[in-house]
Protein backbone atom coordinates (compact mmCIF):
# COMPACT_ATOMS: atom_id res chain seq x y z
CA UNK A 1 0.00 0.00 0.00
CA UNK A 2 1.62 3.57 -1.02
CA UNK A 3 0.66 6.28 2.15
CA UNK A 4 1.45 10.20 1.11
CA UNK A 5 3.11 12.27 3.15
CA UNK A 6 2.00 15.87 1.92
CA UNK A 7 -0.35 16.28 -1.15
CA UNK A 8 -0.16 18.86 -3.98
CA UNK A 9 -3.15 20.32 -6.12
CA UNK A 10 -3.51 20.63 -9.45
CA UNK A 11 -3.18 19.27 -12.73
CA UNK A 12 -5.38 16.55 -14.51
CA UNK A 13 -3.78 14.56 -12.17
CA UNK A 14 -3.41 15.67 -9.23
CA UNK A 15 1.00 15.79 -8.66
CA UNK A 16 2.02 14.91 -4.83
CA UNK A 17 6.03 15.63 -2.97
CA UNK A 18 6.29 12.69 -1.54
CA UNK A 19 4.87 8.53 -0.86
CA UNK A 20 6.17 5.86 0.17
CA UNK A 21 4.99 2.40 -1.48
CA UNK A 22 5.90 -1.00 0.45
CA UNK A 23 8.06 1.08 2.76
CA UNK A 24 10.04 2.33 -0.09
CA UNK A 25 10.50 6.11 -0.71
CA UNK A 26 9.34 7.39 -3.34
CA UNK A 27 12.60 9.17 -5.03
CA UNK A 28 14.17 5.94 -4.12
CA UNK A 29 11.75 4.00 -6.69
CA UNK A 30 11.81 6.68 -9.56
CA UNK A 31 15.61 6.46 -9.10
CA UNK A 32 15.70 2.90 -9.01
CA UNK A 33 13.27 2.72 -11.72
CA UNK A 34 15.66 5.26 -14.15
CA UNK A 35 18.81 3.24 -13.44
CA UNK A 36 17.23 0.04 -13.86
CA UNK A 37 15.54 1.10 -17.11
CA UNK A 38 18.31 2.68 -18.59
CA UNK A 39 20.90 -0.39 -18.25
CA UNK A 40 18.31 -2.84 -19.75
CA UNK A 41 16.87 -0.65 -22.27
CA UNK A 42 20.31 0.24 -23.15
CA UNK A 43 21.95 -3.58 -23.28
CA UNK A 44 19.03 -4.50 -25.22
CA UNK A 45 19.78 -2.26 -27.80
CA UNK A 46 23.29 -4.80 -28.95
CA UNK A 47 20.88 -7.51 -29.41
CA UNK A 48 19.91 -8.15 -33.21
CA UNK A 49 16.38 -7.69 -34.21
CA UNK A 50 14.82 -10.58 -35.10
CA UNK A 51 10.89 -12.05 -35.47
CA UNK A 52 9.13 -12.77 -32.02
CA UNK A 53 9.14 -16.64 -30.40
CA UNK A 54 6.73 -17.78 -28.36
CA UNK A 55 9.71 -18.06 -25.88
CA UNK A 56 10.21 -14.67 -25.83
CA UNK A 57 7.15 -14.03 -24.06
CA UNK A 58 8.26 -15.78 -20.80
CA UNK A 59 11.80 -14.45 -20.75
CA UNK A 60 12.57 -13.07 -17.57
CA UNK A 61 15.93 -11.13 -17.60
CA UNK A 62 17.57 -10.28 -13.96
CA UNK A 63 20.44 -7.42 -13.33
CA UNK A 64 21.87 -6.52 -10.00
CA UNK A 65 22.78 -3.20 -9.03
CA UNK A 66 24.67 -2.87 -5.44
CA UNK A 67 24.80 0.98 -4.37
CA UNK A 68 28.35 1.01 -4.72
CA UNK A 69 28.12 -0.21 -8.51
CA UNK A 70 29.52 -3.12 -10.57
CA UNK A 71 31.56 -3.54 -13.84
CA UNK A 72 28.43 -3.48 -15.53
CA UNK A 73 26.06 -1.30 -13.31
CA UNK A 74 26.86 2.50 -11.99
CA UNK A 75 27.23 3.70 -8.88
CA UNK A 76 23.73 5.16 -6.93
CA UNK A 77 23.14 6.36 -3.60
CA UNK A 78 20.09 4.16 -3.31
CA UNK A 79 19.56 0.63 -1.61
CA UNK A 80 20.63 -2.61 -3.12
CA UNK A 81 18.12 -3.85 -5.65
CA UNK A 82 17.83 -6.24 -8.29
CA UNK A 83 15.73 -4.95 -11.87
CA UNK A 84 13.87 -7.75 -13.60
CA UNK A 85 12.64 -7.47 -17.01
CA UNK A 86 9.88 -9.65 -18.37
CA UNK A 87 9.59 -10.68 -22.05
CA UNK A 88 12.35 -8.10 -23.35
CA UNK A 89 12.28 -8.54 -26.95
CA UNK A 90 8.39 -8.75 -27.25
CA UNK A 91 8.38 -5.50 -25.31
CA UNK A 92 10.82 -4.13 -27.66
CA UNK A 93 8.46 -5.33 -30.57
CA UNK A 94 5.15 -3.67 -29.29
CA UNK A 95 7.62 0.15 -28.92
CA UNK A 96 8.95 -0.16 -32.54
CA UNK A 97 5.36 -0.88 -33.47
CA UNK A 98 4.40 2.42 -32.40
CA UNK A 99 7.53 4.55 -33.91
CA UNK A 100 8.99 4.45 -29.79
CA UNK A 101 13.26 4.53 -31.11
CA UNK A 102 15.25 3.34 -27.62
CA UNK A 103 17.06 6.66 -27.76
CA UNK A 104 13.40 8.41 -27.17
CA UNK A 105 12.34 6.13 -24.44
CA UNK A 106 15.16 6.36 -22.37
CA UNK A 107 15.16 10.28 -22.86
CA UNK A 108 11.48 10.58 -21.71
CA UNK A 109 12.10 7.54 -18.62
CA UNK A 110 15.98 8.17 -17.58
CA UNK A 111 17.28 11.55 -18.59
CA UNK A 112 14.35 13.75 -17.49
CA UNK A 113 12.55 13.32 -14.33
CA UNK A 114 9.50 11.72 -13.57
CA UNK A 115 6.47 13.77 -11.95
CA UNK A 116 4.62 12.19 -9.19
CA UNK A 117 0.69 11.69 -9.55
CA UNK A 118 -1.88 10.64 -6.70
CA UNK A 119 -3.91 7.55 -7.72
CA UNK A 120 -7.16 8.18 -9.82
CA UNK A 121 -8.96 5.31 -8.38
CA UNK A 122 -8.97 2.71 -4.93
CA UNK A 123 -6.00 0.25 -5.80
CA UNK A 124 -3.59 2.10 -4.04
CA UNK A 125 -1.02 2.20 -7.23
CA UNK A 126 1.68 4.54 -7.36
CA UNK A 127 2.12 6.97 -10.65
CA UNK A 128 4.27 8.49 -12.46
CA UNK A 129 4.37 10.73 -15.53
CA UNK A 130 7.45 11.58 -17.81
CA UNK A 131 8.27 15.36 -18.79
CA UNK A 132 6.85 14.93 -21.88
CA UNK A 133 3.50 13.65 -21.61
CA UNK A 134 4.19 10.44 -23.21
CA UNK A 135 3.80 7.56 -20.75
CA UNK A 136 2.61 6.68 -17.44
CA UNK A 137 4.07 4.23 -14.91
CA UNK A 138 2.06 1.89 -12.81
CA UNK A 139 2.90 0.00 -9.91
CA UNK A 140 0.54 -3.15 -10.12
CA UNK A 141 0.13 -5.93 -7.88
CA UNK A 142 1.63 -9.67 -7.98
CA UNK A 143 -1.48 -11.30 -9.91
CA UNK A 144 -2.01 -8.11 -12.70
CA UNK A 145 1.24 -8.83 -13.39
CA UNK A 146 1.58 -12.40 -13.94
CA UNK A 147 -1.97 -11.80 -15.59
CA UNK A 148 -0.32 -9.28 -18.07
CA UNK A 149 2.44 -12.01 -18.78
CA UNK A 150 0.01 -14.58 -19.50
CA UNK A 151 -1.75 -12.01 -21.89
CA UNK A 152 0.90 -11.20 -23.70
CA UNK A 153 0.62 -13.68 -26.60
CA UNK A 154 -2.52 -12.71 -27.36
CA UNK A 155 -1.73 -9.05 -26.98
CA UNK A 156 0.41 -9.72 -29.59
CA UNK A 157 -1.25 -11.02 -32.41
CA UNK A 158 -4.47 -7.97 -31.64
CA UNK A 159 -1.50 -5.32 -31.80
CA UNK A 160 -0.32 -6.83 -35.20
CA UNK A 161 -3.87 -7.10 -36.88
CA UNK A 162 -4.97 -3.93 -35.15
CA UNK A 163 -2.43 -1.37 -34.00
CA UNK A 164 -5.67 1.30 -33.30
CA UNK A 165 -7.16 0.34 -30.37
CA UNK A 166 -8.14 2.23 -27.38
CA UNK A 167 -7.04 -0.85 -25.07
CA UNK A 168 -3.81 0.41 -23.32
CA UNK A 169 -0.83 -0.33 -24.67
CA UNK A 170 1.91 -1.93 -22.83
CA UNK A 171 5.95 -0.42 -23.55
CA UNK A 172 7.29 -2.55 -20.69
CA UNK A 173 6.90 -4.85 -17.35
CA UNK A 174 9.61 -4.62 -14.80
CA UNK A 175 9.77 -5.83 -11.11
CA UNK A 176 12.56 -3.89 -8.57
CA UNK A 177 13.78 -6.32 -5.32
CA UNK A 178 14.88 -4.79 -2.76
CA UNK A 179 15.11 -5.91 0.93
CA UNK A 180 12.88 -8.73 0.75
CA UNK A 181 10.08 -6.58 -1.35
CA UNK A 182 8.90 -6.79 -5.19
CA UNK A 183 7.38 -3.77 -6.59
CA UNK A 184 5.86 -4.64 -9.86
CA UNK A 185 5.88 -1.75 -12.92
CA UNK A 186 4.05 -1.28 -15.62
CA UNK A 187 4.84 1.57 -18.81
CA UNK A 188 2.30 2.07 -20.58
CA UNK A 189 0.74 5.13 -22.96
CA UNK A 190 -0.81 8.41 -20.92
CA UNK A 191 -4.54 8.79 -21.83
CA UNK A 192 -4.82 12.49 -20.45
CA UNK A 193 -2.37 15.09 -21.00
CA UNK A 194 -1.38 17.33 -18.73
CA UNK A 195 -0.59 20.04 -21.36
CA UNK A 196 -4.71 19.70 -22.13
CA UNK A 197 -6.65 21.12 -19.42
CA UNK A 198 -9.12 18.27 -18.86
CA UNK A 199 -12.60 20.26 -17.14
CA UNK A 200 -14.26 16.91 -16.23
CA UNK A 201 -12.67 13.75 -16.24
CA UNK A 202 -14.87 10.40 -16.13
CA UNK A 203 -14.31 6.88 -15.19
CA UNK A 204 -16.90 4.96 -16.81
CA UNK A 205 -18.64 1.26 -16.61
CA UNK A 206 -21.92 1.46 -17.80
CA UNK A 207 -23.09 0.18 -14.57
CA UNK A 208 -25.36 1.79 -12.09
CA UNK A 209 -24.39 0.34 -8.20
CA UNK A 210 -21.76 2.90 -6.17
CA UNK A 211 -21.10 4.61 -9.62
CA UNK A 212 -21.21 8.21 -8.63
CA UNK A 213 -18.07 10.15 -7.12
CA UNK A 214 -17.91 10.54 -3.35
CA UNK A 215 -17.95 13.35 -1.63
CA UNK A 216 -14.24 13.60 -0.38
CA UNK A 217 -13.44 13.15 -4.36
CA UNK A 218 -16.06 15.92 -5.71
CA UNK A 219 -13.75 17.86 -3.60
CA UNK A 220 -10.54 17.52 -4.76
CA UNK A 221 -9.02 20.37 -7.53
CA UNK A 222 -9.87 17.96 -10.36
CA UNK A 223 -12.00 15.53 -9.44
CA UNK A 224 -12.76 12.09 -11.47
CA UNK A 225 -16.49 11.45 -11.58
CA UNK A 226 -19.21 8.36 -12.40
CA UNK A 227 -21.39 6.54 -14.56
CA UNK A 228 -24.07 8.29 -12.43
CA UNK A 229 -22.50 12.11 -12.34
CA UNK A 230 -22.15 11.94 -15.98
CA UNK A 231 -25.60 11.50 -16.95
CA UNK A 232 -26.42 13.80 -14.65
CA UNK A 233 -23.76 16.67 -15.92
CA UNK A 234 -24.61 15.41 -19.71
CA UNK A 235 -28.12 14.00 -19.65
CA UNK A 236 -28.25 14.35 -23.82
CA UNK A 237 -24.26 12.65 -24.00
CA UNK A 238 -21.66 13.91 -26.72
CA UNK A 239 -22.29 14.45 -30.05
CA UNK A 240 -20.25 13.43 -32.77
CA UNK A 241 -20.10 14.02 -36.56
CA UNK A 242 -21.15 10.49 -38.05
CA UNK A 243 -17.95 9.36 -39.55
CA UNK A 244 -16.41 9.95 -36.01
CA UNK A 245 -18.73 8.30 -34.02
CA UNK A 246 -18.87 5.47 -36.52
CA UNK A 247 -15.12 4.95 -35.92
CA UNK A 248 -15.54 5.60 -32.07
CA UNK A 249 -18.16 2.49 -32.19
CA UNK A 250 -16.60 0.08 -34.13
CA UNK A 251 -12.90 0.48 -32.44
CA UNK A 252 -14.87 0.14 -28.70
CA UNK A 253 -17.16 -2.86 -30.15
CA UNK A 254 -13.43 -4.77 -31.71
CA UNK A 255 -11.21 -3.67 -28.47
CA UNK A 256 -14.52 -5.40 -26.55
CA UNK A 257 -14.51 -8.45 -28.15
CA UNK A 258 -10.83 -8.69 -27.39
CA UNK A 259 -11.69 -8.34 -24.10
CA UNK A 260 -14.46 -10.62 -23.64
CA UNK A 261 -11.96 -13.22 -25.67
CA UNK A 262 -9.31 -13.37 -22.65
CA UNK A 263 -12.43 -13.23 -20.24
CA UNK A 264 -11.22 -9.62 -18.94
CA UNK A 265 -13.99 -7.80 -16.92
CA UNK A 266 -14.05 -4.42 -14.71
CA UNK A 267 -12.66 -2.06 -17.34
CA UNK A 268 -13.24 1.31 -17.31
CA UNK A 269 -13.36 4.03 -19.95
CA UNK A 270 -11.39 7.12 -18.68
CA UNK A 271 -12.74 9.90 -20.47
CA UNK A 272 -11.59 13.20 -20.50
CA UNK A 273 -13.60 16.52 -21.50
CA UNK A 274 -11.80 19.81 -22.92
CA UNK A 275 -14.21 22.44 -23.24
CA UNK A 276 -12.97 24.83 -26.40
CA UNK A 277 -15.31 27.57 -25.41
CA UNK A 278 -14.32 27.60 -22.03
CA UNK A 279 -10.96 27.75 -22.61
CA UNK A 280 -11.11 30.51 -24.48
CA UNK A 281 -12.98 32.78 -22.01
CA UNK A 282 -10.59 31.53 -19.23
CA UNK A 283 -7.74 33.13 -21.33
CA UNK A 284 -6.84 31.01 -23.93
CA UNK A 285 -4.93 28.46 -21.88
CA UNK A 286 -5.23 24.70 -22.42
CA UNK A 287 -2.01 24.24 -20.76
CA UNK A 288 -2.08 22.99 -16.82
CA UNK A 289 0.72 25.10 -14.76
CA UNK A 290 3.85 23.25 -15.10
CA UNK A 291 2.84 22.05 -18.38
CA UNK A 292 5.40 21.84 -21.15
CA UNK A 293 2.97 22.53 -23.53
CA UNK A 294 2.04 20.64 -26.80
CA UNK A 295 4.04 17.48 -27.49
CA UNK A 296 6.81 18.11 -30.42
CA UNK A 297 5.12 15.78 -33.00
CA UNK A 298 8.63 14.31 -33.56
CA UNK A 299 8.37 12.91 -30.26
CA UNK A 300 4.68 12.01 -30.31
CA UNK A 301 4.60 8.10 -30.22
CA UNK A 302 1.73 6.42 -33.17
CA UNK A 303 -1.39 6.28 -32.45
CA UNK A 304 -1.21 7.18 -29.26
CA UNK A 305 -3.60 10.15 -29.39
CA UNK A 306 -7.44 9.65 -28.84
CA UNK A 307 -8.05 10.67 -32.41
CA UNK A 308 -5.46 8.42 -33.60
CA UNK A 309 -6.23 5.25 -32.05
CA UNK A 310 -9.97 5.13 -33.61
CA UNK A 311 -10.66 2.82 -36.84
CA UNK A 312 -10.20 5.02 -39.81
CA UNK A 313 -9.38 8.66 -40.57
CA UNK A 314 -12.20 11.14 -39.39
CA UNK A 315 -12.18 15.00 -40.63
CA UNK A 316 -14.36 16.05 -38.09
CA UNK A 317 -11.32 18.47 -36.97
CA UNK A 318 -12.09 20.30 -40.51
CA UNK A 319 -15.31 21.21 -38.44
CA UNK A 320 -13.41 23.52 -36.16
CA UNK A 321 -12.22 26.96 -35.80
CA UNK A 322 -8.74 26.08 -34.22
CA UNK A 323 -6.01 24.18 -36.28
CA UNK A 324 -4.50 22.13 -33.67
CA UNK A 325 -6.78 19.32 -31.83
CA UNK A 326 -4.09 18.50 -29.37
CA UNK A 327 -4.52 15.04 -30.42
CA UNK A 328 -8.68 14.95 -28.46
CA UNK A 329 -11.66 13.99 -30.92
CA UNK A 330 -13.86 16.86 -31.58
CA UNK A 331 -17.27 16.60 -30.21
CA UNK A 332 -20.17 19.13 -29.38
CA UNK A 333 -23.22 19.14 -26.69
CA UNK A 334 -26.70 19.36 -27.18
CA UNK A 335 -26.32 23.37 -26.82
CA UNK A 336 -23.38 23.25 -29.65
CA UNK A 337 -20.58 23.92 -27.00
CA UNK A 338 -17.51 22.80 -28.91
CA UNK A 339 -15.00 20.25 -27.02
CA UNK A 340 -12.06 18.03 -27.28
CA UNK A 341 -12.55 14.34 -26.31
CA UNK A 342 -9.61 12.37 -24.85
CA UNK A 343 -10.58 8.74 -23.81
CA UNK A 344 -9.26 5.34 -23.62
CA UNK A 345 -9.58 2.26 -22.21
CA UNK A 346 -8.14 1.38 -18.96
CA UNK A 347 -7.87 -1.00 -15.92
CA UNK A 348 -8.04 -4.22 -18.23
CA UNK A 349 -5.76 -6.64 -16.12
CA UNK A 350 -8.62 -8.03 -13.94
CA UNK A 351 -9.73 -11.51 -15.17
CA UNK A 352 -12.94 -12.92 -13.92
CA UNK A 353 -12.12 -15.91 -11.73
CA UNK A 354 -13.61 -17.37 -9.00
CA UNK A 355 -13.19 -14.48 -6.45
CA UNK A 356 -14.87 -12.29 -9.13
CA UNK A 357 -17.42 -14.82 -9.60
CA UNK A 358 -17.81 -14.65 -5.65
CA UNK A 359 -18.37 -11.45 -5.61
CA UNK A 360 -20.59 -10.78 -8.11
CA UNK A 361 -23.00 -13.58 -6.64
CA UNK A 362 -23.05 -12.08 -3.19
CA UNK A 363 -24.05 -8.40 -4.83
CA UNK A 364 -27.01 -9.87 -6.67
CA UNK A 365 -28.32 -11.41 -3.75
CA UNK A 366 -28.24 -8.20 -2.14
CA UNK A 367 -28.67 -6.21 -5.03
CA UNK A 368 -29.37 -5.85 -8.80
CA UNK A 369 -27.47 -8.36 -10.41
CA UNK A 370 -27.12 -6.38 -13.78
CA UNK A 371 -26.47 -2.72 -12.15
CA UNK A 372 -23.51 -3.88 -10.33
CA UNK A 373 -19.79 -3.74 -12.17
CA UNK A 374 -18.47 -7.26 -11.47
CA UNK A 375 -20.22 -9.21 -14.33
CA UNK A 376 -19.55 -11.85 -16.40
CA UNK A 377 -17.02 -10.59 -19.48
CA UNK A 378 -19.64 -11.15 -22.44
CA UNK A 379 -23.00 -9.36 -20.25
CA UNK A 380 -19.98 -7.07 -19.55
CA UNK A 381 -18.66 -6.00 -22.83
CA UNK A 382 -22.57 -5.73 -23.92
CA UNK A 383 -23.63 -4.09 -21.40
CA UNK A 384 -20.60 -1.86 -21.14
CA UNK A 385 -21.16 -0.55 -25.11
CA UNK A 386 -24.68 -0.22 -24.63
CA UNK A 387 -24.24 2.19 -22.15
CA UNK A 388 -21.31 3.87 -24.02
CA UNK A 389 -24.00 4.11 -28.07
CA UNK A 390 -26.42 5.37 -26.06
CA UNK A 391 -25.93 7.30 -23.23
CA UNK A 392 -22.39 8.47 -23.94
CA UNK A 393 -21.90 9.05 -27.46
CA UNK A 394 -24.43 10.64 -29.76
CA UNK A 395 -24.42 10.73 -33.56
CA UNK A 396 -25.30 14.62 -34.73
CA UNK A 397 -28.24 14.79 -36.38
CA UNK A 398 -28.37 17.68 -38.67
CA UNK A 399 -30.83 19.88 -40.26
CA UNK A 400 -30.12 21.82 -43.28
CA UNK A 401 -30.73 25.03 -43.32
CA UNK A 402 -33.36 24.77 -46.27
CA UNK A 403 -35.25 22.32 -44.37
CA UNK A 404 -35.45 24.27 -41.13
CA UNK A 405 -36.72 27.41 -43.21
CA UNK A 406 -39.10 25.49 -44.66
CA UNK A 407 -40.37 24.27 -41.63
CA UNK A 408 -41.18 27.85 -40.49
CA UNK A 409 -42.69 28.41 -43.65
CA UNK A 410 -44.99 26.01 -43.23
CA UNK A 411 -45.70 27.36 -39.50
CA UNK A 412 -46.16 30.50 -40.52
CA UNK A 413 -47.04 30.94 -43.51
CA UNK A 414 -51.22 31.90 -44.68
CA UNK A 415 -54.37 30.40 -46.13
CA UNK A 416 -53.46 32.19 -49.27
CA UNK A 417 -49.51 30.82 -49.71
CA UNK A 418 -50.81 27.39 -48.80
CA UNK A 419 -53.35 27.36 -51.76
CA UNK A 420 -50.29 28.42 -54.16
CA UNK A 421 -48.15 25.03 -52.95
CA UNK A 422 -51.14 23.30 -53.55
CA UNK A 423 -53.62 21.50 -51.17
CA UNK A 424 -54.39 17.96 -53.37
CA UNK A 425 -50.32 17.04 -52.46
CA UNK A 426 -51.55 15.07 -50.13
CA UNK A 427 -48.97 16.63 -47.36
CA UNK A 428 -50.82 19.73 -45.78
CA UNK A 429 -54.24 20.84 -45.48
CA UNK A 430 -55.64 24.02 -43.73
CA UNK A 431 -57.38 23.97 -40.32
CA UNK A 432 -58.55 27.54 -38.47
CA UNK A 433 -56.01 27.88 -36.11
CA UNK A 434 -53.76 26.77 -37.68
CA UNK A 435 -51.83 23.83 -39.88
CA UNK A 436 -52.86 20.34 -39.82
CA UNK A 437 -51.19 17.13 -40.93
CA UNK A 438 -53.47 15.29 -43.30
CA UNK A 439 -53.97 11.37 -42.79
CA UNK A 440 -52.59 9.25 -45.39
CA UNK A 441 -55.03 6.74 -46.30
CA UNK A 442 -52.27 4.81 -47.95
CA UNK A 443 -50.02 4.81 -44.91
CA UNK A 444 -50.97 1.07 -43.54
CA UNK A 445 -50.42 -0.17 -47.37
CA UNK A 446 -47.29 1.29 -46.93
CA UNK A 447 -46.49 -0.43 -43.81
CA UNK A 448 -47.01 -4.06 -45.10
CA UNK A 449 -44.74 -2.81 -48.01
CA UNK A 450 -42.05 -2.36 -45.70
CA UNK A 451 -42.37 -5.56 -43.10
CA UNK A 452 -42.65 -7.61 -46.62
CA UNK A 453 -39.25 -5.88 -47.94
CA UNK A 454 -37.71 -6.32 -44.13
CA UNK A 455 -38.67 -9.97 -44.06
CA UNK A 456 -37.26 -11.05 -47.88
CA UNK A 457 -34.00 -9.00 -46.48
CA UNK A 458 -33.99 -11.80 -43.53
CA UNK A 459 -34.71 -14.41 -45.71
CA UNK A 460 -32.15 -13.53 -47.90
CA UNK A 461 -29.23 -12.93 -44.91
CA UNK A 462 -30.15 -16.69 -43.43
CA UNK A 463 -29.29 -18.43 -47.00
CA UNK A 464 -26.15 -16.54 -47.05
CA UNK A 465 -25.31 -17.15 -43.93
CA UNK A 466 -26.16 -20.72 -43.84
CA UNK A 467 -24.33 -20.81 -47.79
CA UNK A 468 -21.02 -19.36 -46.03
CA UNK A 469 -21.49 -22.04 -42.81
CA UNK A 470 -21.78 -24.89 -45.20
CA UNK A 471 -19.10 -23.98 -47.19
CA UNK A 472 -16.77 -23.91 -43.86
CA UNK A 473 -17.96 -26.93 -42.87
CA UNK A 474 -17.08 -28.28 -46.35
CA UNK A 475 -13.43 -26.91 -46.10
CA UNK A 476 -12.59 -27.56 -42.58
CA UNK A 477 -11.68 -31.72 -41.82
CA UNK A 478 -12.58 -31.35 -38.21
CA UNK A 479 -16.79 -31.42 -36.90
CA UNK A 480 -17.56 -27.78 -35.67
CA UNK A 481 -20.09 -26.56 -33.21
CA UNK A 482 -21.63 -23.59 -34.35
CA UNK A 483 -23.54 -21.56 -31.68
CA UNK A 484 -25.45 -19.51 -33.81
CA UNK A 485 -27.37 -22.40 -35.50
CA UNK A 486 -31.02 -20.91 -34.76
CA UNK A 487 -30.32 -18.29 -37.15
CA UNK A 488 -32.81 -15.46 -35.87
CA UNK A 489 -32.41 -12.18 -36.95
CA UNK A 490 -30.12 -10.71 -34.14
CA UNK A 491 -28.28 -13.86 -34.72
CA UNK A 492 -27.52 -13.16 -38.64
CA UNK A 493 -26.82 -9.56 -37.77
CA UNK A 494 -24.35 -10.72 -35.25
CA UNK A 495 -22.60 -13.27 -37.91
CA UNK A 496 -23.13 -11.05 -40.92
CA UNK A 497 -21.09 -8.34 -39.23
CA UNK A 498 -18.39 -10.84 -37.96
CA UNK A 499 -17.97 -11.80 -41.43
CA UNK A 500 -17.52 -8.19 -42.98
CA UNK A 501 -15.20 -7.89 -40.30
CA UNK A 502 -12.78 -10.71 -41.20
CA UNK A 503 -13.36 -9.89 -44.78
Amino acid sequence: MSTTTENGMGGPWNTSREKTYKKTTSSALKGSIQLGIGYTVGNLTSKPDRDVLMQDFYVVESVFLPSEGSNLTPAHHYPDFRFKTYAPLAFRYFRDLFGIKPDDYLYSLVNEPLIELTNPGASGSLFYLTSDDEFIIKTVQHKEAKFLQRLLPGYYMNLNQNPRTLLPKFYGLYCIQSGGINIRLVVMNNVLPRSVKMHYKYDLKGSTYKRRASRKEREKASPTYKDLDFQDMHEEGLYFDAETYNNLMKTLQRDCRVLESFKIMDYSLLLGVHVLDQSQREGGESGQAGGDGRRPVGQRVLYSTAMESIQGDGKAAEALTTDDTMGGIPAKTHKEDKLLIFLGIIDILQSYRFIKKLEHSWKALVYDGDSVSVHRPGFYASRFLKFMSTRVFRKTQRKSAALIAATHVREGSSHATQKQRGRGTGKWKVGNPGLIRRVNLNSQAQKQQQQQQQQQQVESQKVTVKIKVTKLLESSNKDIDFPFLTLDHSCISQACGADRMHD
